[in-house]
């Protein structure tokens, strides 16, 4: 889908210390194997603190670096992929009143990994519909330290991250135009991420853990009796995502300066999203995502956050921002810088 008059006004991040691969394994915590594999050099981990408040902090930075005071937010949007803390509360509302304090709505945009570029995807229906407000709060947080998952262990697709990042999209202008959106999905897939647990009870209520890699092992049983897992091709879908925001921005794929990724391990990353782009690491965000892991709905938008804080991407350059979530599905978006970083009172303020 094409998009007109929809910007990025302001962009920020929460990042928590990083905790080195190497005393991960000293410590017993990662398989050495499996992290020389993976490629990764360090994972952010935010201790105790709560998801929904590396959200906010984030936001902070969004909002003070937008030019939007809080009269201007119509809307807060929240994702997070793993719990945000208790059952029957709105993190989505913390969110809004620690970030704006305003009588608008809140809402929790629960669409895994791709839940940021499906928000800002929302965030444009709702600003080109009109009404009272210019901007949309883009928020997003998870903290992966609690009981229930092992974020080394989860799954071999990535180590977990935490981290909270934001976004401010406004009608009025920013450092960056939206140019387009797409999302492809292929449903017949989606019993690749339940792995044969029940629907109910959910598996949080009776203590079960987040455990991507116990799934994949029920598939290869059932495959080595005779029984055929769900059958696709994930890649396809990022591809054609990928083609469809690009035709409809009207952009050719030599004209993408880089590539904001989900921050997959280096062999995962290769075979679900470069080699089926047709793209390799440099143009993607590999040498940042290395150093973060796999934050969730985050991932993209920290990407591109550092990516124009550094520099390395200036005015006219266009970004593919993509994501995937189970389902399984695909989506992107395209966005043009506009205006390069400009920090105010100095590099501490970045």
């Amino acid at each position: 889908m094409r998009v007109d008059g929809v910007y990025l006004a302001g962009i920020g991040s929460e990042l928590p210390p990083p905790v080195g691969v190497a005393e991960a394994v000293r410590r017993g915590w990662y398989d050495a194997e499996q992290a020389r594999g993976s490629g990764q050099a360090a994972v952010r981990i935010a201790g105790h603190t709560p998801a929904p408040d590396l959200a906010v902090r984030a936001a902070a930075v969004a909002l003070r670096r937008s030019g939007h005071g809080p009269d201007d937010i119509g809307a807060v949007l929240h994702s997070g992929t793993f719990h945000q803390g208790p059952d029957g509360w709105s993190a989505p509302h913390y969110v809004l009143r620690h970030a704006v304090d305003r009588p608008v709505t809140a809402i929790e945009v629960r669409q895994g990994c791709l839940g940021m570029i499906a928000a800002l995807e929302l965030a444009a229906y709702r600003l080109a519909a009109g009404g009272g407000h210019d901007a949309v709060l883009l928020t997003a947080g998870d903290n992966f330290g609690a009981p229930l998952v092992d974020r080394w262990r989860a799954s071999q697709l990535f180590v977990l991250a935490d981290a909270g990042a934001a976004v401010v999209v406004s009608r009025r202008g920013g450092f960056a135009r939206v140019r387009s959106f797409a999302s492809v999905s292929d449903p017949h897939m989606e019993e690749l991420h339940r792995g044969g647990e029940p629907l109910f009870p959910p598996g949080a209520t009776v203590g079960r853990t987040l455990d991507f890699e116990r799934r994949t092992a029920y598939w290869r049983q059932r495959w080595a009796s005779g029984a055929a897992p769900p059958m696709g091709n994930f890649g396809d879908c990022v591809a054609d995502a990928a083609d469809r925001a690009l035709a409809d921005a009207g952009l050719p794929w030599d004209k993408v300066a880089r590539v904001c990724h989900v921050g997959y391990a280096r062999g995962p990353l290769q075979a679900m999203l470069l080699d089926p782009l047709g793209i390799d690491a440099a143009l993607g965000v590999w040498d940042l995502t290395r150093h973060i892991g796999h934050a969730g709905a985050a991932d993209p938008f920290l990407a591109l956050e550092r990516l124009w804080l550094d520099g390395a991407v200036v005015p006219g350059d266009h970004l593919l921002l993509i994501g995937a979530t189970p389902g399984m599905e695909a989506g992107c978006a395209v966005v043009e810088i506009t205006a390069a970083w400009q920090p105010e009172g100095g590099p501490e303020n970045a």
